[in-house]
């Protein structure tokens, strides 16, 4: 039997454990459990740690059964690797090994008037200040205003700094820290591509940097180690595993879907489509720094004495997200597959278009006081139309960060590289074609994040059984997506779309407000809530 690498994939909304054949890149088993997800208050988003560490084991355990149906002896598993949902922030406790609050989720928004008060205080109300050094503006993104709210907020957590016990980590520090033995002598590390999501670490030493943190007053010593995206970093410690394997890479899961598409030369570009949709650019390894909105940020460093690959990216929120929302909090369709038969069934939004700011609106904008709104409904506007308008609002927030990149960089992209859960929507696939006017292409295996995490765990020193040199690559067949309308029709319905943009922006503020009971309202610009009434009625959108 040829070598196998397996890769932990653990996202926003679910977690993979995923065995590739280290010599064709085919996919040998996988098993896959979704993670919920809380909302405390309203913009807050939460993930249960514990719960997250369970479903990574239940994942390994249900792989090797198959695998072990299959006949393939799981000793042949020489390396695992970890891609993760970055920016997510955790606080545990390193003697008790017990999270000290729930994992605050990305795209989480209740840091919004610690950002704001950040921002107030910079030279010029300057929301880039820091850019500098990270490559990221001062946003309720990324880790480090996290990480402030829940030393602010949690007696546990500030208890536990005081007595040396507390460790931060992104997701991926807490699984590695996990599966090495936890608090009995786990490893407690992250990789360049994670850390230079936080506002702490210096993109450019590679190194968390004193002066950010004390900018956002944070104590180093409970941040992990840094290290490089490939390398062994300990042994599994794990029942599941009785020949033992080591951990030999870890990658935000937007860097390893990079990798795992292969675009390792300069201007090579994809644009994953998950909970979120994100567009990355490989940008070589020079950091290059956006006059558009996009962000600078470290692709991967694949070994210890490689040099760092650096992308430009741009972020959009809320993806996958939009259709999640429609099923769980308005019912408008009973599966996620079923948006597609429902858009195909109208065939346009009618007019209709949905701008899902849930939690603001990130690249090109940044703007957290957006917040979603619905623009050109009609009496006869249906749940089809709003169906097809979600999956526009797709495709237009792509074409917002495309346009930004390509202004960036001077060289227009010619195609895009897709991949995620959602390039299974075929329709949804032809509308970017179209929109973008540019071809889309999309792999017909879509977990290139997994891949791409165990393409560098196999290449990893001392492990060596993956080999990453341009000849050596794994063909991968993919399918292709024409645009199939003019110019001019693609360009009046961006037009449309931007002109929605802007009616979401400057919604939201931190200021106090009354309604007209004297109540100060917490929610009265969710979309949620914004349009319940006309929704509650489900007769309404099945006519």
């Amino acid at each position: 039997m040829e070598p196998l690498i397996a890769a932990i994939d653990q996202g926003t909304s679910s977690t993979r454990f995923l065995v590739f054949n280290a010599k064709t890149a085919e996919l040998i088993s996988h098993h896959q459990v979704e993670i919920n997800q809380s909302f405390p208050k309203e913009g807050w988003v939460e993930e249960d740690p514990k719960e997250i560490m369970q479903s990574v084991y239940e994942c390994m355990e249900r792989t090797c059964e198959k695998l072990c149906q299959l006949n393939i002896d799981i000793s042949n598993i020489k390396a695992v690797g970890v891609t993760n949902q970055r920016e997510t922030t955790l606080v545990w406790d390193k003697v008790t090994g017990e999270p000290l609050y729930n994992a605050i989720v990305w795209l989480d928004l209740r840091t919004q008037s610690t950002v704001e008060r950040l921002i107030n205080k910079a030279p010029g109300r300057n929301k880039n200040h820091l850019k500098h050094k990270t490559g990221l503006p001062i946003s309720t993104y990324f880790s480090a205003v996290k990480l402030r709210w829940l030393l602010d907020n949690v007696d546990e957590v500030q208890q536990a700094v005081l007595s040396e016990r507390a460790m931060f980590g992104t997701v991926d520090s807490w699984i590695i820290w996990c599966l090495t033995g936890g608090r009995n002598g786990g490893v407690h590390c992250t990789d360049v591509s994670n850390a230079s999501r936080t506002m702490l670490f210096n993109i450019h030493t590679l190194e968390w940097d004193p002066e950010l943190c004390r900018y956002f007053d944070v104590p180093m010593e409970i941040l992990p180690k840094v290290r490089s995206s490939s390398e062994i970093y300990g042994w599994m410690v794990s029942s599941v595993f009785v020949y033992v394997s080591c951990l030999s890479q870890c990658l935000g899961d937007q860097s390893a879907a990079l990798v795992g598409q292969m675009c390792f030369k300069e201007g090579q570009a994809k644009n994953t489509y998950g909970t979120g949709c994100f567009l990355l650019r490989n940008t070589g390894t020079k950091p290059v720094v956006s006059e558009h909105g996009l962000l600078t940020t470290v692709a991967y460093k694949l070994g210890k004495d490689e040099p760092a690959c650096y992308a430009l990216e741009g972020s959009v929120a809320i993806a996958g997200a939009v259709v999640r929302w429609l099923k769980d909090n308005m019912g408008i369709v009973q599966s996620s597959s079923e948006i597609e038969k429902l858009a195909a069934a109208a065939g346009t939004s009618y007019g209709c278009y949905f701008v899902p700011a849930f939690s603001g609106l990130y690249a090109p904008y940044w703007e957290p006081s957006a917040r979603g709104i619905i623009c050109g409904l009609t009496q006869f506007t249906n749940r089809n139309h709003l169906a097809f308008a979600a999956l526009e609002a797709v495709c237009f927030q792509t074409r917002e960060i495309l346009d930004a990149m390509n202004q960036d960089s001077g060289v227009p992209l010619t195609q895009l590289q897709v991949d995620g859960g959602m390039t299974s929507n075929r329709l949804l696939m032809q509308l970017q074609a179209d929109i973008l006017c540019i071809p889309v292409v999309r792999p017909t295996m879509s977990e290139t994040s997994a891949l791409g995490a165990a393409m560098a765990a196999g290449a990893a020193e001392g492990v060596e059984v993956w080999n990453l040199s341009p000849d050596h690559l794994p063909h991968v067949s993919s399918e292709k997506y024409d645009p199939q309308i003019n110019s001019d029709e693609s360009e009046f319905r961006f037009a449309r779309w931007k002109k929605a943009v802007q009616k979401a922006m400057n919604w939201e503020t931190t200021e106090p407000c009354c309604n007209t009971n004297g109540m100060k309202p917490q929610g009265s610009t969710n979309l949620h809530l914004e349009i319940f009434t006309m929704f509650k009625s489900k007769k309404w959108w099945n006519e």
